[in-house]
């Protein structure tokens, strides 16, 4: 983050960039930043200003007059001064020389006069799109459409278009009480080879000094000589002044010298684009490795979810199994208790030789138990002693072996012997819960 110059700002500033960066599509944090900035951070101001100029169309939003344009770095200190077409100067020789000393000699006096009571003569101004566009609709009226493209936008929207585009800044500063203007207008910047190499090279930003935002560029760039022309380009991730022009030149003048100061200095832009480039590959890289990281980490977490739904599962399962077998320890436990008590209810048995005796052969299950009771003993009793027995059913009926009938312990039947039974009785007993 601290490349992009954002590691002085908010929490809050830092989220409004990455917005501004999405609905804008601006690649540049640092062009984000700059036009966030420039809007006081009012995000939806600043995102509806750079639609308006995707679609060409001049700002909604007035600016402050006391806004002064953005800085710019000075590369160089040098001026270029070009002499007047059929001026003295264009003589060649001394004449030339003292000519154009003494021109700048009044110029820098008049810039010093000027500087002293230009507070005072300042223009006013609420938008300075507004200018911007007042003084292409001045310059097509009087000199006609043959000139490069005007950039429809302030100067500070110039400057930050040219950034993210990566292009040359060519700024075109008009004052009408120059002498030979209309000429320069009519010829040089009407030349079909200026109009062809301005349009390919560069952005065209021109406004009137007699405007506001004319005035505070001139102010900006201090402007000393009119026509005036300055060059900017992104250098060292700064938007710097890398050549100065004033005067009139030929368009044969303007040319050599735009492509001199161009070519000069678009190692500047070659190597922006390629840091750019790389940045955007880094950048790419690093998405494609989150993502790559955000699935496998959803992956894993989708396994960690398997993993416990499944040893969820596992424990439901033993709890369930142990419940069951706690219910059946349980149940085994009743029956025992219930066995131990319901022996107590059997009468006791009587003697063989007892003439009221019934004997009974009772098949339990593998192996046959003998038993005696009376026959004025009842039903219950005989259900009684064989739940009594360890390896007896807890839910058992006893037949008859022939004929075959249910001997059911019923309040009627009150007896062995009202039951139907003999002296001696062969009984089956069958598991209800098989």
């Amino acid at each position: 983050m601290a490349d992009n110059g954002l590691d002085e700002f908010s929490s809050d500033q830092i989220d409004k960039v990455f917005q501004f960066q999405d609905l804008t599509g601006i690649e540049d944090l640092s062009i984000c930043r700059d036009v966030l900035q420039r809007h006081s951070w009012n995000l939806e101001v600043a995102v509806q200003e750079q639609l308006n100029l995707y679609e060409g169309r001049p700002s909604m939003f007035a600016q402050d007059t006391r806004y002064r344009p953005p800085a710019v770095v000075e590369d160089t200190s040098s001026r270029i001064y070009f002499n007047p077409p059929g001026s003295a100067g264009s003589g060649g020789g001394f004449l030339s020389s003292i000519f154009s000393m003494c021109y700048n000699l009044m110029t820098s006096i008049l810039q010093l006069v000027f500087a002293i009571f230009r507070s005072n003569v300042r223009p006013v101004s609420s938008d300075p799109v507004e200018d911007v566009v007042n003084f292409i609709r001045f310059y097509e009226e009087k000199y006609g459409r043959g000139h490069p493209v005007f950039y429809q936008g302030s100067y500070s929207q110039a400057l930050s278009d040219a950034k993210q585009e990566l292009r040359f800044l060519l700024v075109y500063l008009h004052k009408d009480e120059i002498p030979n203007v209309d000429q320069w207008c009519r010829n040089t910047l009407a030349n079909t080879d200026v109009i062809r190499y301005v349009n390919t090279h560069t952005l065209f930003w021109a406004c009137n000094t007699q405007s506001s935002e004319g005035y505070k560029v001139a102010e900006a760039l201090k402007a000393g000589t009119y026509p005036f022309l300055a060059l900017i380009v992104l250098k060292d991730n700064k938007m710097t002044i890398v050549g100065r022009m004033e005067g009139i030149p030929s368009p044969t003048e303007l040319m050599s010298r735009l492509q001199t100061i161009i070519e000069n200095n678009e190692i500047s832009l070659i190597q922006a684009r390629q840091d750019r480039a790389e940045r955007s590959a880094a950048q790419s890289l690093r998405q494609q490795q989150d993502e790559a990281y955000e699935e496998s980490l959803r992956a894993d977490q989708a396994k960690d979810r398997r993993r416990e739904e499944e040893r969820k599962a596992r424990e439901e399962e033993a709890a369930r199994e142990r419940a069951e077998i706690n219910a059946l320890e349980m149940e085994v436990q009743r029956i025992r208790l219930e066995k131990e008590l319901t022996i107590e209810k059997v009468p006791e048995e009587p003697e063989p030789s007892h003439p009221n005796a019934c004997h009974l052969q009772i098949k339990l299950g593998e192996r046959t138990i003998k038993r005696r009771f009376l026959m004025s003993d009842t039903l219950e009793d005989v259900y009684h002693w064989i739940f009594s027995q360890p390896d007896s059913p807890a839910n058992f009926e006893i037949t008859t072996s022939y004929p075959k009938r249910i001997l059911y312990p019923t309040v009627e039947i009150l007896s062995l012997c009202k039951a139907g039974l003999t002296h001696r009785e062969v009984l089956h007993i069958n598991d209800l819960d098989d």
